[in-house]
């Protein structure tokens, strides 16, 4: 047996024949890793006397997978056999539990008694059963339009591989750049529409797997900042309120994430980071621009809108309203003037009716006032047309007068009554 083997091999190489083309298929034809895989033979002719299978693209030594002698039924093991490999009376090869490993051309040599040789050739692809993708970003938060998207499909196996985005299959874009691979997707200049759940999926013709999905966000704006009034754009707009009465202002902003507010009062900022401002009793002194700034810490931008404020001409009515209401004896009182003239030019007040022997004290332009023939020292004018009477007492109670001249020359005159209670 040694010697027909010997002569078997020194032979292979000198005589092929011509005869009927030897076919090899893979039974299944699509083997997955695992499978018990057969090479299956068509095509022999004659009577044979042994087979040789190679695992390998040519007849070398180093490639032999066994040889097999049909008449014994003998099978000796090559350099290529893996311990999985078994050749069949019909000239079959047997492949257990088949390894991706075991991909590749495989050759079967034969030999008949007029020991002539004849080979022929297969292919075989053992597809691995695939483990799950994972989706390596470098950064899941970028600024629109100025960052670069970076995804990689990391996966150990040689599969083909296919994006999706928000569960669809991902479109090819223009912007869209692949790696020859398609393991690589690279987006530039990153848009807010493409904020959403990137997967990729690796496959082969047995096997797919998904990874998890790796969610992105885009950050953007503020755009289109805008003050609403009870839902409705005032940008830009002057809004009348009514004296006495209250307004909230709102600021909106399309951002991401949700801007930082801050809102300014002719110029000045206020203490509210909110996206509302309350202006609970509206007075000629709240009349004015109010600018609502929205600011996004993630993009560094702002932007910002205004809206004029002011008292309705009908509604602006000045009062006088005693600040504590009934104060007692000893006590300071402050007659708390509201809705005074925007175009204030000079005040009076008087103990009385307004003559010049009550006068308390006046207002000059410079904003300085001065005592009158009434004033007992503890009377003192505010810029707002407002009195203060301090160390009140029971001969303080009566009637107080207030006199005002704007800046085109209308006067108004304005009466309170005091009351003083007694202190027990």
């Amino acid at each position: 047996m040694v010697l027909i083997r010997s002569r078997w091999l020194l032979l292979s190489a000198a005589f092929l024949s011509a005869g009927a083309e030897i076919i090899i298929t893979p039974e299944p034809a699509l083997p997955a890793e695992g499978d018990n895989v057969t090479l299956a033979v068509q095509g022999l002719s004659g009577e044979l006397l042994a087979y040789n299978w190679y695992a390998g693209p040519t007849l070398s030594l180093s490639y032999l997978v066994a040889s097999y002698i049909v008449s014994t039924g003998d099978e000796t093991p090559g350099p290529a056999h893996t311990g999985r490999e078994a050749v069949r009376p019909d000239g079959g090869l047997d492949i257990q539990g088949a390894l991706p490993g075991h991909s590749g051309t495989y050759i079967l040599q034969t030999l008949n008694r007029q020991f002539q040789t004849e080979v022929g050739y297969g292919h075989m692809q053992v597809y691995e059963m695939l483990a799950q993708p994972v989706v390596v970003a470098n950064s899941t938060a970028l600024v629109e339009r100025r960052d670069t998207l970076h995804l990689t499909c990391s996966s150990p196996s040689p599969a083909e591989v296919r994006w999706f985005f928000n569960g669809d299959a991902l479109p090819i874009a223009v912007r869209l750049g692949l790696s020859p691979d398609g393991r690589v997707l690279t987006r530039h200049g990153i848009r807010r529409e493409e904020a959403g759940a990137y997967q990729c999926e690796v496959w082969n013709p047995v096997s797919v797997s998904r990874s998890e999905p790796v969610n992105l966000t885009v950050y953007f704006g503020p755009e289109r900042v805008a003050i609403l009034q009870d839902s409705t754009t005032r940008t830009g707009c002057t809004i009348k309120v009514d004296f006495n009465t209250s307004l909230t202002l709102w600021c909106a902003a399309r951002s991401c994430p949700e801007p930082e507010y801050v809102w300014a009062f002719n110029g000045r900022a206020l203490k509210n980071d909110q996206d509302h401002l309350n202006i609970s009793s509206m007075t000629a002194a709240q009349e004015g621009t109010y600018t609502c700034i929205a600011k996004n810490p993630r993009t560094l931008l702002s932007g910002s809108a205004s809206v004029v404020v002011k008292l309705s001409a009908a509604t602006v009515v000045m009062t006088i309203v005693p600040v504590p209401t009934r104060p007692m004896e000893g006590q300071d009182v402050t007659l708390t003037v509201q809705g005074y003239p925007k175009d204030l030019l000079v005040y009076a007040w008087y103990r009385g009716p307004a003559s010049e022997p009550n006068r308390l004290l006046s207002q000059l332009p410079s904003g300085n006032w001065i005592a009158g023939p009434a004033h007992t020292g503890r009377e003192v004018g505010f810029p707002n047309c407002s009195l203060l009477v301090q160390k009140l007492n029971l001969t303080d109670a009566g009637r107080y007068t207030l006199k005002t001249v704007t800046l085109q020359g209308k006067t108004e005159t304005l009466e309170v009554e005091l009351q003083v209670a007694l202190l027990e």
